[in-house]
């Protein structure tokens, strides 16, 4: 599917299973990725919710208005190709992860951060035995290459679905031990959304808001619970 808008051509889209998973039809026709490859995704669930994105279009296409799509196309297209790459660069957020590094003033600040990101750091400790330490200030100090390691297994070991949505779920919030909890069920996605922006809300709690700011992290939102969504579709 491809950026730009086109007429819509069929009367009716359905899920149908096939060798490999289950493909999305427009009227008997099996629809195909922009790099003109097999729509074809691992789960009906997942089918299902991008036939219902097809459906719901009207006179014409609006490929912003189909997130799932967008999200099938970048596992089918981009990240099934190189799915090493983007893992080793999901895992390097680990090393810089948000919840490490802290302010050293105000208090207020420092115990924000302490109380919302000390038990995620603790929990990746209990489950997978990744102990990250938390640096104060800004300055990149290299965490235990072995905690790394451990964390970096569960990323590998990821299907191209479930990395695409959780390449998301680490870049926009800046913590590979968070998107980690996101997924796990540890943490809802409107927990770790909140989680992952103490620093902006306590800047907006002391100078206002910012109507810009707040219409790009209004924008972030949406696509980080938009990739829970995908994640959760990949795995039912």
């Amino acid at each position: 599917m491809s950026g730009r808008s086109l007429p819509r051509f069929w009367k009716e889209a359905a899920m149908r299973e096939v060798e490999g998973g289950f493909a999305v039809v427009l009227d008997d026709r099996p629809v195909k990725t922009p790099a003109k490859a097999p729509l074809v995704v691992p789960t009906a669930s997942l089918a299902q919710a991008i036939a219902q994105e097809w459906d719901a279009q009207g006179d014409r296409v609006d490929p912003l208005s189909m997130p799932v799509t967008r999200g099938a196309n970048a596992a089918i297209d981009k990240v099934s190709v190189q799915h090493a790459e983007v893992a080793e660069m999901l895992i390097a957020y680990g090393d810089s992860d948000l919840l490490c590094y802290r302010a050293d003033s105000p208090m207020e600040l420092v115990a924000r951060q302490a109380e919302g990101w000390d038990p995620l750091l603790d929990w990746a400790a209990a489950r997978y035995e990744a102990r990250l330490h938390p640096r104060v200030g800004v300055m990149h100090a290299p965490q235990d290459a072995a905690a790394l390691e451990r964390l970096g297994a569960e990323v590998r070991a990821m299907t191209a679905f479930e990395l695409a949505a959780f390449h998301d779920l680490v870049s926009i919030s800046g913590s590979l031990v968070l998107a980690l909890a996101v997924a796990e069920g540890h943490l809802s996605a409107d927990q770790g959304w909140s989680l992952s922006r103490i620093d902006e809300t306590w800047q907006q709690d002391q100078w206002g808001e910012d109507d810009e700011a707040v219409e790009m992290a209004e924008k972030k939102r949406v696509e980080f619970l938009r990739a829970h969504v995908f994640l959760g579709l990949c795995r039912v």
